[in-house]
């Protein structure tokens, strides 16, 4: 990561969360400047950085997205010249969002996979994501990332398996007891995914997340990923519920764009033109906004709880 001693960095990723712990230490360590406020506000975060000459940014992607909506209805653009880093993590970025905050901000977006449990494992640096947005970057020097199926071997390039990162620091296991698997000394990130052939790295799911919806394996964040790229589309999120025919089935919930009339049958037309047919939902439910997290992260459990 290009951090310099002495520069500004603006930290919005909330203090009790890893992602804006860990950056507050390795600003003090290299004597930067932090910009910190009690409550995010996009539109004062975009201000600091003309303001106080910011050199990186670090959110998450709901912050990300918040910052430019907030830069499009800015009366007047700030300067942001200065800006050489937005730092996203904390939850998948998307590639839609990858997309749209490289074309507004230019090449300054790094996106780290990781978790509280392995640390970081891989850095999407902005010529990787100008590559493919949809990417999460080559594995962090160090690091190793390899890629298991369910009984333990590993996968060749190109085969979707299950995530397995190996650190230096790894937890040591939950405070109410239990860990992750680890297989080799390398610990489970939970997620699956697979790298291409340059060595890139792609994640598909929650390991926990995937469906199987009449025979085919359906992991929604695929699903959410496109039906998030459609421009009448604020953000989506897709979950298996149970079902007593299919054995599961996906339900989509969509935040519609302000103005806009999408219907369930557009979203479900545009999975099809784009995905396999099983992997369209059955259900769409529109919301006037999702449910998260103080992090971002969005509370799939409470729309599992959801009476619809």
């Amino acid at each position: 990561m290009p951090f310099k001693a002495g520069e500004v960095t603006s930290l919005p990723a909330p203090m009790f969360h890893a992602l804006g712990f860990l950056h507050a230490t390795i600003g003090m360590f290299l004597g930067s400047t932090l910009i910190l406020h009690r409550k995010f506000k996009p539109a004062v975060v975009l201000e600091d950085i003309e303001k106080h000459k910011v050199t990186a940014v670090v959110v998450v992607p709901v912050m990300l997205s918040r910052m430019l909506d907030a830069l499009e209805k800015l009366e007047s653009r700030p300067d942001l010249a200065s800006l050489r880093i937005v730092f996203v993590s904390g939850s998948a970025l998307g590639a839609d969002l990858a997309e749209r905050a490289l074309k507004e901000l230019g090449p300054v977006v790094y996106n780290m996979y990781g978790s509280t449990e392995v640390a970081f494992a891989t850095i999407a640096e902005p010529k990787h994501l100008q590559f493919n947005s949809s990417t999460a970057g080559p594995v962090v020097k160090g690091v190793k990332v390899k890629i298991f199926d369910d009984n333990g071997n590993e996968l060749p390039r190109g085969e979707v398996g299950r995530i397995f990162v190996g650190t230096s620091f790894p937890f040591e296991g939950y405070t109410g007891g239990g860990g992750k698997q680890i297989i080799d000394g390398l610990l489970s990130s939970g997620d699956v995914g697979y790298f291409d052939e340059h060595g890139l790295l792609y994640i598909s799911g929650r390991d926990d997340e995937m469906i199987v919806s009449g025979g085919e394996n359906v992991f929604p964040a695929e699903v959410e990923d496109l039906i998030s790229s459609h421009p009448d589309v604020a953000e989506a999120t897709a979950i298996g519920v149970d079902d007593k025919e299919w054995g599961q089935r996906l339900r989509a919930f969509v935040v519609k764009k302000q103005g806009s009339d999408i219907d369930e049958d557009t979203i479900k037309r545009y999975v099809r033109d784009h995905l396999a047919k099983y992997k369209v939902p059955r259900e769409v439910i529109f919301l006037d906004e999702l449910p998260r997290n103080p992090t971002g992260k969005i509370l799939k459990r409470e729309l599992r709880e959801m009476q619809v």
